[in-house]
């Protein structure tokens, strides 16, 4: 005890924080030892806190999920292992800091022990350095003092280093005992059988009924349909009737005018044939006339000629 209240204050700290990390590793442990095996211990039930609650709540969900969508090719370790990454970090994280907490004390304990070494060289350091000095005779009285100053650091380096390594030795043997790894492993496999043998067969009893029902919903659809193409093909029916009738009507109508139009056409053109008739009749006419007239100028003109001769050889 008197070592350790000559120890540097420098030595004193780190050995503070060794144990205190030490007993933080503690708690930890038996924490996650304890909330593994109360996770275990729920996992098919609705009990617990609200973590586990919304841990199984959001694990069953994401089965579900993946259950709809693959069906029995469902990964259900790679669910569980997703879903606890989400849902238990906290406890995740302190498992990895479990996992550290060994070497964290033996690497605070060397930092200790080089922390000491350098108290004890710089002390000798000092010590020797008056060795060169003319007050070397006057200052023997303190060699006592620097020697036990230098010895401290020393002890510093032996006591950080010490309890750097039994607090690593006594966290192994704990780990041993309480192993938190081991909980979440057995924790993983209860839940898979969980989900594998009672929640797989119930998601497959429902994906029947969902799918039957499915069916006669798409039956239900496609009668309702095939009613409303009945439906309008009938009213396209019914319209097209009425429209043909009313073309029908329409078309009729308009052969009855064309008809006439067509009687009064061939009449025009009896009339016109008719007319043709009188023309080539009027036509013969006066081509008979101009030939006879044509007789008669002739006529006319040899018995103008005739008349001449005579009366030329008579003034002969």
């Amino acid at each position: 005890m008197s070592n350790l209240k000559n120890m540097p204050a420098a030595g004193i700290v780190v050995i503070v924080v060794i144990l205190a990390l030490f007993a933080l590793a503690v708690a930890l442990l038996f924490y996650l030892s304890a909330r593994y095996r109360l996770l275990a211990g729920r996992a098919k039930g609705d009990g617990g806190d609200e973590t586990g609650r919304g841990f199984r709540a959001l694990l069953l969900e994401e089965y579900t999920a993946a259950y709809k969508k693959f069906g029995a090719d469902v990964n259900t370790p790679a669910i569980i292992d997703d879903v606890m990454g989400r849902k238990l970090s906290g406890l995740l994280l302190c498992e990895r800091y479990l996992n550290n907490a060994v070497s964290l004390f033996v690497t605070l304990g060397l930092f200790g022990t080089f922390l000491g070494l350098s108290l004890a060289v710089a002390s000798l350091t000092e010590l020797i350095g008056y060795s060169n000095t003319s007050e070397w005779l006057s200052v023997l009285d303190s060699v006592g003092g620097g020697l036990l100053s230098a010895l401290s650091g020393m002890g510093v380096a032996f006591y950080t280093s010490l309890v750097g390594a039994g607090c690593s030795i006594l966290l192994t043997i704990l780990r041993t005992i309480f192993n938190p790894q081991t909980a979440r492993e057995k924790l993983s496999t209860r839940l898979e059988l969980w989900l594998d043998a009672e929640v797989a067969p119930q998601l497959a009893g429902m994906t029947a009924r969902s799918d039957a029902s499915l069916v006669r919903q798409m039956i239900d659809a496609m009668s309702s349909a095939a009613s409303e193409v009945h439906k309008a093909l009938s009213a396209a029916a019914e319209s097209y009737s009425a429209t043909t009738a009313k073309a029908a009507a329409s078309f009729a109508k308009t052969v009855s005018v064309c008809d006439t139009e067509v009687a009064k056409f061939n009449a025009a053109v009896a009339t016109f044939k008719e007319g043709i008739h009188d023309f080539s009749e009027v036509d013969y006419n006066l081509r008979g006339s101009v030939e006879r007239m044509d007789l008669a100028v002739r006529d006319l003109s040899g018995a103008m000629r005739e008349i001449n001769r005579r009366m030329g050889g008579k003034a002969e």
